[in-house]
Formats: structure tokens, sequence, C-alpha cells
């Protein structure tokens, strides 16, 4: 199965492309949708769960929602080594995404993009859409991510260096 998800040269497919409610409930739609896409037999299947679940989560209780008619996009396209998620949001005039400095076992939240980053390797980012337009948080699944998130990312030190806030990058 693996000879499959290594086509050599393959054009990017856009696998979903959906519009979720901003409600907690949307968070296991979007697991549920995106395990059905990418099927059980793909080598990724787990780690991209993992992100869209974290970053479907901070659009649901981090973005500034105007009305219950405000909706959070989901579009997820698979290329030849990766994964790309992209999920968007009303965006938030109060905060912007972030590793935050404290993160160590006891901190009660802000382990979700941590997460994002390890299993990007590193390769997510936002895109800003100008005053009252909102904003998209990608990443990258790179095939060569372990299948699970280590120990030492859920148990990182408090006295860790931080990592570097959000990068405003384009996906390549």
């Amino acid at each position: 199965m693996e000879s499959r998800w290594r086509a050599s040269g393959m054009q990017p497919k856009k696998l979903l492309e959906t519009f979720l409610d901003s409600a907690h409930r949307s968070v296991g739609q979007a697991r549920r949708e995106v395990r059905e896409r990418l099927g059980p037999d793909h080598p990724l299947v787990e780690d991209v769960v993992q992100v869209v679940s974290e970053l479907v989560a901070n659009a649901v209780d981090h973005a500034d929602h105007g009305t219950v008619d405000d909706l959070i996009g989901l579009t997820v396209t698979l290329t030849a080594d990766s994964v790309l998620v992209e999920v968007s949001d009303p965006g938030s005039a109060a905060s912007s995404p972030h590793i935050p400095r404290d993160r160590s076992a006891a901190a009660e939240d802000g382990r979700g993009l941590l997460i994002v980053d390890r299993l990007s390797e590193g390769r997510w980012g936002t895109r800003e859409h100008g005053r009252g337009l909102g904003r998209t948080v990608w990443c990258t699944v790179p095939r060569t991510v372990p299948r699970t998130v280590p120990r030492a990312v859920r148990e990182s030190p408090a006295d860790e260096t931080p990592q570097p806030l959000s990068r405003e990058v384009t996906p390549q």
C-alpha cells in the first residue's frame, strides 16, 4: 500500500474542502471527514487527524465569532510527499496563533500548536486576510514524521527555550 502514496510527480489533490459550524461538535466532525477521505491505509492518517483536531479546536476556542453563522473552513490537500491542512476562521483581534512559553506538564492548555509544530516539523504558519476578513492557519504534515507524538512533546520542561511564534508564510 505504501507505494500507492508515493507517486512521483503527483499533482496536488484536494481531498476535502468544507465549512464547519463554530462549535465544539465540529472537531469530531472534522476528524471523521478527514479520516474517511484519507482512508485507513494512508500512512499519515493518524497524524493528519491529530493536526486537524488541534487546529479546528483552536479555531472554535480562539476566533472572534460575531454570530452563530460564522463558519470555520477546512481544506485538506494531498501531495506526493505530504498532506497540507488549512483551517480558516474569523480571526481574533485579541491574539494570534502561537506556541505558549509555559509548556510544562502542569500547563492547563497550549499544547495544540506545539503538537502541530512537531507533527509538521515546524512547517506551519498563518495567513491574515485583512481587517475583519479572518485568518488561515496551515501546516504541512510530511511523510518523515513519527506516527505518534513523542512523550517529550507531551511533557516539555517549562525552562525549555520557547519556539518562535507563528510565521507569516505561504504553504509550498
